[in-house]
C-alpha cells in the first residue's frame, strides 16, 4: 500500500515539473517576440535565432548594437564599433588612444568620451592624448556613403572647442589667452611654464618662446569671449566630449547611396531628391524652373562648343536619387530642360565662337600695348639717368659695354656677388688693374646708379675709393673703380681663411684711416654724404693697406645746414644699423647714423673678431658692446694676443671711442672729428662713456621686435660687399 502511493506521488511530481518547464518555454518565447518587435536596434538575430541582450560594463549598462563587447558573440553588434571593459571601466580606442565611454545616447545616435588623463577631482592632470576635430568628418549631410564610424555630430546641441596645452621657457604676462596651470599645479619643473590656452590659436598670438604640448578636444563655453580660469577648463575636459554615428545608422537603415533626415529625432530616408544639372541635390517638389533653364542652357552652351571642334556627347537633363518623378511636373521640367539644352547648343555652336575670336583679339591687342607701355617705362628709367649725366660734370671716363666686356676679357675674372648684381677684375688699357661692378635690376628710377655716381664721381679722398670709369647702354649698367688688391677688411677679422694676419698696429692705423675718410664724407665736401652702410665688407685695402671706404648704394646726399634727414625706411645691415634707424624716439637720423655703424666696427677691429652673434640680443639678451663695457669698467683682460704696450694703449683709446659711438641716442655720440682727435690724443683725456644700452624702454623693446622682422627681410638686398680678393 504504501509503495502504490510512493508512486504515485512521484507520477505527480513529475507532472508538474514539466507543467513548470511548458511554462518557462512560453515566456522565453513571448519576452524574445517582444524584444524583436518592440525594439528591433537593440537585438541581433543570426540564422541560428542567436538573441544578443545588451552588455553592461560599470556604469555603462546599455551596450546594445551597433556597439559591442570585445567578449560579446560575433554575431553581435558591429566590429567597427567595439568597446572594451578594463577594470570596470567601458573604453574605446581611437587612433592608437583609449578613451573612457561616459554615455552612449541611442536617440540622438552620439556618444560621450572622456581622456584618461583627466582625473575627477584633480586638476593637476593634463590629457593623455593628442585629439582635434580636424581627426573627423562632420556628419552633414547624414550620407550612408560615408565609411567613418565615427565623425562630429552637426546636430550637437552642445557647442565644441580644443584646449591648446602651451609649454613657454618663460612665463606669459597680461594675456588672457593664456591661462596659467600652475594653481592646479600642472608645471613639471621650474625652467618650463604650462599655460592652457580656450579655442582655436592664431599663428601670430603664439609666443616664440612657447611650444604647443598637446591639443583635447572638449565642449566650448557657452560665452567664448569670457575669461575662464583653469579648474573651469578643466571642468570642461571631464565632462568630455561628444561622436556620432549618424552616417553608419543612416547606411544601415537606408543602404547604400542614399540621403538620410533627422525630423523629430527618428531618423530616416530621404526620398523624391534630385540632382539639379551642375550637380546640386534638392527636393524634386521645389526645383526651380528657372535654375533649370539656366543651368541646361550652360550645358548646351558646352555641347554646342564641342560639337564645333568635332565631340559629341550626351546629357542627361537630371536624375532622380529616390522615388522616380512621373508626374506632369516631371514632364514639364523635362521639357524646359530640352528647350535649354537647344538654346544654349545654338549659342555655344554659332554665336560663342565669333565672341571668343573678337576676345582672343582684343587680348592680343592689349598684351601688345601692354608690353609697349612697360618698353616706355622701362626706357625712362635711363632717360632719367642721362638727365643726370648731362647735369653733372664728372671726372669719371664714360666707356661703351664692348669696352667693359674687352677690359674684364667678357666678364672672366669674378670677384664677388651680392643684390646689386656683380663684381669682375679687369685691366684698362694704360695698364692699371679695375674692378668693374655690372649692376642688376634698379632701384627705382636707376637710383643705385645715380647714387653711386653722384658721391663717389665727384670726391677725391685717400680713404674713399675712387670712381675710374662707369657705363649706361640702354639697360647696361657698370661702375668702374680703382682694384684694391687686399680685398675687403672683412676677411681680416676673425678670418678662418689662410690669408695674412693684421698686428694691433696696422689695425689701429686702419681704423684712422677709415674715420678719416668717413670724416672727409660727412664735412669736407659742399654736401654731406651719408653713408649708411659703414660695416667691414665695405672698408677695402690697397697693396700698402690703405683703407678706402666704397659702396655707396644706399649713400644719401643732403645740404651741410641739415641737422636731421628724412627716411621712409630703414637702410643699412643690421648689426651695424643705428637705433634711431627703427626706433622713432631716441632722435633724428643724421650723420650720426654713420657714428654708430663706425663704433661696431672698431670694436670688432679692436678684438680682431666678429661680434659673437648679431642677431643675438634677439633671443639672450647678449649684446656685445655690454660686454665690452664691463670688462674695461672692472678692469678684466679681453681674450686677445699678446701686446706691446703701445698696442695695448691703442687697442684701449678704440674700445673707448667705439663705445662712446655707439651710445643709444645720437646726441650722446661724437662727431667723426672728435672720434679722430680721441684715437690720436692720449688715453688719459679720454673719458669713460656711460654704459651702452639696446633699448631705452619696454616699448622700444616691443617696437624693436616689429621693425627688427620688417628690416631683416631686405637686410641681404640692401648690403652686400662689393670687392673680394681673387686668387689670380
Amino acid at each position: 500500500m504504501s509503495r502504490r502511493k510512493s508512486f504515485s506521488c512521484s507520477a505527480e511530481s513529475i507532472s508538474l515539473l514539466w507543467f513548470l518547464q511548458i511554462v518557462m518555454v512560453v515566456i522565453v518565447i513571448l519576452q524574445h517576440h517582444h524584444h524583436q518587435t518592440c525594439d528591433a536596434s537593440t537585438i541581433t538575430i543570426t540564422n541560428n535565432q542567436t538573441y544578443c541582450p545588451p552588455s553592461s560594463c560599470g556604469k555603462i549598462t546599455n551596450i546594445k548594437p551597433p556597439f559591442r563587447l570585445k567578449n560579446d558573440p560575433t554575431t553581435c553588434g558591429d566590429p567597427r564599433y567595439e568597446l572594451a571593459c578594463e577594470n570596470n571601466m567601458t573604453m574605446l580606442t581611437l587612433f592608437s588612444g583609449k578613451y573612457y565611454v561616459k554615455s552612449i545616447d541611442y536617440e540622438d545616435y552620439t556618444i560621450q568620451l572622456v581622456d584618461p588623463g583627466i582625473a575627477e577631482g584633480d586638476c593637476s592632470s593634463i590629457p593623455r592624448y593628442f585629439l582635434t576635430e580636424s581627426n573627423f568628418t562632420y556628419n552633414y549631410p547624414i550620407d550612408s556613403n560615408r565609411v567613418d564610424p565615427y565623425e562630429i555630430s552637426y546636430y550637437s546641441g552642445y557647442g565644441r572647442g580644443h584646449i591648446i596645452y602651451l609649454k613657454c621657457s618663460k612665463p606669459v604676462k597680461n594675456d588672457p589667452k593664456y591661462v596659467d596651470t600652475s594653481p592646479c599645479g600642472v608645471n613639471s619643473d621650474s625652467k618650463s611654464y604650462v599655460y592652457a590656452a580656450m579655442g582655436y590659436l592664431k599663428v601670430e598670438s603664439l609666443r616664440d618662446y612657447c611650444k604647443v604640448k598637446l591639443v583635447a578636444m572638449t565642449y566650448s563655453a557657452d560665452n567664448p569671449n569670457r575669461s575662464l580660469s583653469y579648474k573651469e577648463i578643466y571642468g570642461m575636459l571631464q565632462n568630455g566630449f561628444e561622436l556620432s554615428w549618424f552616417s553608419g545608422a543612416c547606411k544601415q537603415l537606408c543602404g547604400d547611396n542614399q540621403i538620410c533626415e533627422y525630423p523629430n529625432s527618428n531618423l530616416k530616408c530621404q526620398s523624391n531628391i534630385c540632382s539639379y544639372p551642375m550637380g546640386a541635390d534638392g527636393n524634386c517638389d521645389q526645383m526651380s524652373k528657372l535654375r533649370i533653364l539656366a543651368e541646361d542652357i550652360i550645358l548646351g552652351i558646352i555641347k554646342g562648343a564641342l560639337q564645333v571642334i568635332g565631340i559629341t556627347k550626351t546629357y542627361t537633363l537630371y536624375k532622380v536619387i529616390g522615388n522616380t518623378k512621373t508626374d506632369a511636373s516631371s514632364k514639364e521640367d523635362v521639357s524646359i530642360s530640352k528647350i535649354g539644352i537647344e538654346i544654349g547648343r545654338i549659342t555655344g555652336k554659332y554665336i560663342l565662337p565669333s565672341y571668343i575670336v573678337r576676345f582672343v583679339m582684343g587680348l592680343i591687342v592689349f598684351f601688345v600695348l601692354l608690353i609697349n607701355t612697360c618698353r616706355r617705362r622701362h626706357i625712362s628709367i635711363y632717360e632719367s639717368i642721362e638727365v643726370f649725366l648731362r647735369a653733372n660734370t664728372l671726372i669719371p671716363i664714360r666707356y661703351s659695354y664692348k669696352e667693359i666686356k674687352m677690359m674684364t676679357g667678357s666678364f672672366r675674372a669674378k670677384l664677388g656677388e651680392g643684390g646689386f648684381g656683380a663684381v669682375f677684375k679687369g685691366k684698362l688699357r694704360s695698364g692699371p688693374f679695375v674692378a668693374v661692378k655690372v649692376l642688376g635690376k634698379s632701384k627705382g628710377n636707376g637710383q643705385d646708379f645715380i647714387n653711386e655716381v653722384a658721391t663717389i664721381g665727384r670726391i677725391h679722398h685717400t680713404n674713399v675709393v675712387r670712381l675710374t670709369g662707369f657705363c649706361i647702354e640702354e639697360s647696361k649698367r657698370a661702375l668702374i673703380y680703382e682694384f684694391m688688391s687686399n680685398g675687403s677688411l672683412d676677411k681680416y677679422i676673425s678670418s678662418k681663411e689662410d690669408t695674412i694676419s693684421l698686428t694691433y698696429k696696422q689695425m689701429y692705423e686702419i681704423s684712422l684711416g677709415v674715420a678719416r675718410g668717413i670724416a672727409y664724407l660727412h664735412e669736407g665736401c659742399n654736401m654731406q654724404i651719408l653713408h649708411f652702410d659703414i660695416k667691414p665688407h665695405n672698408i677695402l685695402l690697397d697693396e700698402n693697406f690703405i683703407p678706402k671706404v666704397s659702396d655707396f648704394g644706399l649713400a644719401k646726399l643732403y645740404p651741410n645746414d641739415i641737422r636731421t634727414v628724412p627716411l621712409t625706411a630703414a637702410r643699412g645691415t643690421i648689426g651695424y644699423m643705428a637705433p634711431e634707424l627703427f626706433y622713432k624716439n631716441i632722435g633724428g637720423v643724421s650723420y650720426k647714423a654713420d657714428v654708430y655703424s663706425f663704433g661696431m666696427l672698431l670694436m670688432e677691429m679692436a678684438s680682431k673678431k666678429r661680434n659673437s652673434d648679431q642677431y643675438a640680443e634677439r633671443s639672450s639678451g647678449f649684446f656685445y658692446p655690454i660686454w665690452v663695457y664691463d670688462q674695461l669698467n672692472e678692469e678684466k683682460e679681453i681674450e686677445m694676443d699678446e701686446l706691446t704696450s703701445e698696442e695695448m694703449i691703442n687697442v684701449k683709446k678704440m674700445f673707448i671711442t667705439a663705445l662712446w659711438c655707439v651710445q643709444l641716442k645720437p646726441i650722446d655720440r661724437p662727431s667723426m672729428n672728435k672720434v679722430i682727435e680721441m684715437l690720436e690724443g692720449n688715453i688719459e683725456n679720454i673719458d669713460m662713456p656711460p654704459k651702452p644700452s639696446l633699448y631705452s624702454n619696454e616699448t622700444i623693446q616691443n617696437d624693436r621686435e616689429v621693425t627688427f622682422d620688417e628690416i631683416e627681410s631686405d637686410a641681404d638686398d640692401d648690403s652686400v660687399s662689393l670687392l673680394k680678393e681673387t686668387n689670380s
